[in-house]
């Protein structure tokens, strides 16, 4: 009898593509379209046939590239009439994210909205003259086919070329604008550009369930972190208030995975109940700082609870076998949206006891209908369950059944086929996660914390930063790095660092914080007007250099690098770092003042100059029991205007002459150069953090 088993047929089509170690490349390398990565051969190739350039950009997780993937780039009809009358490029926006900034930049001055994938088209010098970002297949709600689309842009560019010539060099003029800034601008005041930013994130406070603004609605981290320093300055609860509403209705909303942990990008509706599923990790960096000030601030466990969670999905599902941290899981699995974290009611029904769905079904508001229907497929999923908290009391007796229809529930799941996982490593969110995690084991004491913190360190200094060259580089996957440097991967992983100092006063950690910021200074700086680049002055093909400032989904580099310094210079007692912060702030004055809601993270940094920071020097014998209890003590306050230090390594000078005793530790609470007695009281530290100035 012939076997049943049959061999894949090897695809029809592969491209330049299948070289390149991007997942979202990768994801591309079969389709017939004859992509080229970003480089010089499809720039050479662009100017000797004079043809318009296709930039598409996205990322491997991201749910409608899928789509317009499976729609037009595997379609032979129209990757054919790429091939015949474009060039072609790929970029993956985690890898390029300085080219998809400026190109990004472009659709939404010219369009009002972006958003992935992106499609731009250029002339062969890289000037860009239309884009949008999903096209769809067929003519639909007034817009043109992408076939359509390319069509029409190939008659253009016969016969209306120096109109086409004559808009990208205007846009070319117009971002360049866009990239300057106003170095002569004054210093930020503070008082009322944060109570200004307060004031307007506070009227765009969901009331009812949480957040900030209406659907789509992300948790941007940054916003609530905010508020919570807002509300310590101006003695306002409201504020509070609505951070911990907002962190409670996300936690118990299909945002947030109620089996597995970790929280989606965002959710589709204003309810935090149906989320677009794909996990990334700069969100789950984010937060869990935002979890662990929440639970700071209020003392409730379920706070620390949440960021638990989020760590252990972290270390469970996004980890390197090494201690590196995978970039994101997608939304789809098997093609569909949703899929490997739905239930339909007759499934649950099936895998769990009568006793176990009673419960399941009124804690998650399980019905027939369900709460989600992939509409993205052709053949979409009905009746599907997202899992989302609704009556969250449980008697003892039902408890019982709900941990073991978790249980079950897991179990089946896990047997599932996964969504895909993009594995390469970012240094600029490994930044954000290695202080997420570090910081989570300072509040929470888990030791499990600090060994995948210190792990994930040790991972990118030998695999991402070349310390003979003071070199950092930004994405590593299977043993090859790339020759990329970002502004984003050095202010991130100086950020990181610093609380992993600060979590334990190694000085070795304060050496590499010191050589992170000196090479970010020397590669990124703008010495003359102020600001940091996003990338370095011999980065190739860049239409642009720009200094992003926008704390969206991530928080820019610029943000990063001026908190950062401003917190390694009170640690170190370095003028020039914070003169280089305050220059920062002063160049983006106009938008803390106008646009404070946009610049969250930056609002941070501006707080922090605000007052002289409270520090908490550690002297002794750092190896005895009371160094860690100190430590505990150092970080179970909310107290945002803090550093925590030891007096060895490259600390400011002051620090150096505090008496130590050689037979324990012993912490000295000081402002300026006013210190406390040495005192080994946990209690004492606790007290000097929450006595207010």
């Amino acid at each position: 009898m012939p076997s049943t088993n049959t061999v894949p047929s090897p695809p029809r089509h592969t491209n330049r593509l299948a070289r390149e170690p991007s997942p979202y490349l990768q994801q591309h390398a079969h389709n017939p379209v004859d992509w080229y990565p970003w480089g010089d051969e499809a720039f050479a190739r662009a100017r000797q046939e004079d043809k318009p350039i296709l930039l598409s950009i996205g990322y491997s997780t991201c749910h409608w590239c899928h789509v317009m993937e499976r729609e037009s780039f595997e379609n032979e009809a129209v990757g054919r009439y790429l091939r015949d009358h474009f060039i072609a490029i790929k970029v993956d926006r985690e890898e390029r994210p300085d080219v998809d900034t400026l190109y990004m930049n472009f659709v939404q001055m010219t369009t009002g909205s972006g958003g992935w994938p992106l499609n731009v088209f250029l002339t062969p010098e890289l000037k860009p003259f239309y884009g949008g970002t999903y096209f769809p297949p067929e003519p639909k709600h007034g817009r043109p086919s992408f076939l359509q689309l390319l069509e029409r842009i190939t008659e253009l560019w016969k016969t209306k070329r120096q109109d086409l010539g004559d808009s990208a060099e205007e846009v070319t003029h117009r971002l360049q604008q866009m990239a300057a800034h106003d170095a002569q601008n004054a210093f930020p005041t503070g008082e009322r550009e944060l109570h200004g930013a307060g004031q307007t994130l506070l009227h765009e406070f969901d009331p009812d369930h949480g957040g900030f603004g209406g659907a789509p609605k992300f948790p941007r981290p940054s916003q609530p972190l905010f508020l919570l320093r807002y509300a310590r300055r101006f003695n306002e609860p409201a504020a509070i208030a609505a951070v911990l509403q907002t962190c409670d209705h996300m936690a118990a909303g299909g945002l947030y995975d109620q089996l597995g942990g970790g929280f989606a990008r965002y959710s589709v509706d204003a309810r935090w109940l149906v989320p677009h599923f794909e996990k990334m990790l700069y969100d789950q960096a984010q937060l869990v700082q935002l979890y662990l000030e929440a639970y700071l601030v209020s003392g409730e466990t379920r706070h620390a609870e949440v960021a638990r969670g989020v760590i252990r999905y972290v270390l469970r599902d996004l980890r390197h076998p090494e201690g590196g941290f995978y970039s994101a899981e997608d939304a789809d699995s098997e093609g569909q949206e949703g899929k490997f974290y739905c239930w339909t009611e007759s499934e649950l029904k099936q895998v769990l006891s009568a006793e176990e769905f009673t419960v399941i079904q009124r804690y998650y508001g399980i019905t027939a209908a369900g709460n989600f229907e992939d509409h993205s497929h052709p053949q979409p999923l009905k009746r599907l369950n997202v899992l989302s908290v609704f009556h969250r009391q449980l008697t003892d007796a039902q408890r019982v059944h709900w941990e073991s229809a978790r249980q079950k529930l897991t179990t089946v799941r896990n047997r599932r086929i996964r969504p895909h996982r993009d594995e390469k490593i970012l240094t600029s969110w490994n930044g954000l996660m290695l202080g997420a995690v570090a910081r989570a084991y300072a509040v929470l004491h888990d030791e499990e914390f600090l060994q995948a913190a210190t792990t994930n360190l040790r991972f990118l200094q030998s695999r991402l930063w070349d310390a003979s060259t003071q070199t950092l580089y930004h994405r590593w996957r299977n043993g090859e790095r790339d020759q990329v440097q970002l502004l984003d991967g050095y202010a991130h992983l100086l950020t990181g660092v610093l609380e992993l100092y600060e979590a334990t006063v190694d000085p070795r950690h304060l050496e590499f914080a010191v050589a992170l910021a000196e090479a970010m200074m020397k590669k990124f700086h703008d010495s003359r007007d102020g600001g940091f680049w996003q990338s370095g002055a011999d980065t190739l093909h860049l239409l642009v250099r720009t200094k992003t400032d926008y704390d969206g989904a991530e928080p820019s580099g610029n943000s990063v690098a001026a908190l950062a310094l401003l917190r390694l210079s009170a640690i170190c007692g370095r003028a020039d770092w914070r003169a280089a912060a305050e220059g920062t702030l002063r160049l983006f004055a106009q938008k803390l003042h106008q646009y404070p809601q946009a610049v969250p993270h930056l609002l941070l940094a501006l707080d922090f100059t605000q007052q002289e920071p409270k520090r908490v020097v550690l002297v002794g014998d750092f190896t005895c029991g009371s160094t860690a209890s100190l430590l505990q003590a150092a970080h179970a306050e909310f107290e945002p205007h803090k550093v925590v230090l030891g007096n060895r390594g490259p600390v400011e000078a002051f620090a150096k002459t505090l008496p130590e005793n050689p037979e324990f530790t012993q912490a000295f609470c000081c402002t300026g150069t006013a210190c406390q007695p040495p005192t080994r009281s946990r209690d004492k530290v606790r007290e000097f953090l929450k006595k207010r100035d």
